[in-house]
């Protein structure tokens, strides 16, 4: 059987931690930062992780089980 492929649109967005939990960035970063508070900006700039049947779903197209 072939090997399977990592989907590309997932490894630039997200990683597997080595306890396998899925860190992700948080969106609203790109721009029209003017008029955005600095506090939000900071706020936004964190990592977020996914819980769940989110998670799963990302892992499984990164080839993390």
């Amino acid at each position: 059987m072939p090997k399977q492929k990592t989907h590309s649109g997932a490894k630039k967005r997200f990683r597997v931690t080595r306890t396998g939990k899925v860190i992700h960035q948080r969106m609203n970063l790109n721009h029209i930062l003017e008029k955005k508070t600095a506090r939000r900006k900071r706020r936004l700039s964190t990592t977020g992780t996914l819980t769940g049947g989110d998670a799963r779903q990302i892992r499984r197209l990164l080839n993390k089980s």
